[in-house]
């Protein structure tokens, strides 16, 4: 019944064209972003998600492992791949990690993940970045296919407190090198960004500098404005967050939700225009609801999910 569902969704679509083919390109093997309480919400993701969607499962301080493995089995179960986040900060030692590795492999068959340094101020035991984790080459023993990691479009000032991009650039310097070395696949999956502008610059300004791994965007699903300001906020958004602001002094479209639109057109069509360009697909973060977004998706052309084999 779920994947009937799903057609019908389908050939709906397919009846409503997207409003931009160059959107639609775009969208092609888009990721979404869930956590164990908000994808038990969906009762089933074939009805939401196209096959070979990627599933990234959100790993927040204080959710206990079983619940997030528990959640990779049942996604993986209905036929999706899973990338779970690893943050370094909350995984106590090495043993720890192993154990992590162990359980997502044994119970899910996880064979990728996102690293990343996590949200936490004080490390928890012996990492505090994502370099150490990929230095103890744990995840190359597993054999583990697919590696992502954090990038910050706009900056982040729990890494560079003084504004600067001093260190989140010497980190994807280093990952870059790392790239050359490891038999996993890399991508830089970013935090999510409201105005195209500074993400062109500063995927542009990676590679200059020689960094080539493909980029993963983060965009923000459709949602209410106030839930959209406050996920901003928490989570440091900088530059683009004058988008979401100069939205909210238009009356007109105070009450509307926000859907990322313009953001996702505009990328879309540097990307045509820039067929080079580091950006390759679009990770959406469904802060206005996974069934909101998903619907969004394919409304917009995201119906026709590729095989995870088949995605960059």
């Amino acid at each position: 019944m779920a994947l009937l569902n799903f057609r019908r969704r389908e050939a709906a679509s397919a009846a409503k064209p997207p409003l931009n083919r160059q959107v639609e390109a775009f969208l092609e093997g888009y990721s979404m972003e869930v956590m164990p309480r908000t994808a038990e919400k969906v009762e089933d993701f074939r009805e939401l998600l196209p096959a070979g969607t990627r599933v990234y499962i959100a790993h927040i301080e204080g959710t206990p492992i079983e619940d997030m493995v528990a959640t990779a089995r049942r996604v993986a179960r209905e036929g999706y791949p899973v990338m779970p986040h690893f943050p370094a900060r909350i995984i106590k030692d090495r043993a720890t990690l192993e154990d992590w590795i162990a359980r997502y492999q044994g119970e899910a068959g996880v064979d990728q993940a996102l690293l990343l340094a996590g949200g936490v101020e004080k490390p928890h035991g012996d990492f505090h970045s994502s370099m150490q984790l990929l230095e103890t080459d744990a995840f190359g023993r597993a054999g583990f296919k697919r590696l992502h990691v954090a990038g910050h479009p706009e900056g982040n000032r729990d890494i560079d407190p003084d504004g600067s991009r001093r260190n989140v650039d010497d980190a994807l310097r280093w990952k870059q090198k790392f790239s050359e070395t490891t038999d996993a696949q890399m991508a830089i999956a970013t935090q999510f960004a409201f105005d195209s502008k500074p993400i062109i610059k500063w995927a542009d300004a990676l590679q200059e500098a020689g960094i080539t791994m493909p980029i993963h965007i983060g965009i923000a699903g459709p949602a209410k404005l106030q839930t959209l300001i406050k996920f901003a906020i928490a989570c440091g958004v900088g530059p683009s967050l004058k988008v979401l602001q100069k939205r909210a002094m238009d009356v007109s479209k105070l009450l509307l939700p926000y859907e990322p639109t313009e953001v996702l057109a505009a990328l879309a069509a540097h990307k045509a225009a820039n067929p080079d360009f580091l950006i390759e697909r679009v990770h959406f973060f469904p802060l206005g609801g996974i069934k909101t977004n998903a619907q969004w998706a394919i409304d917009n052309g995201g119906a026709s999910g590729t095989p995870a084999a088949k995605q960059g």
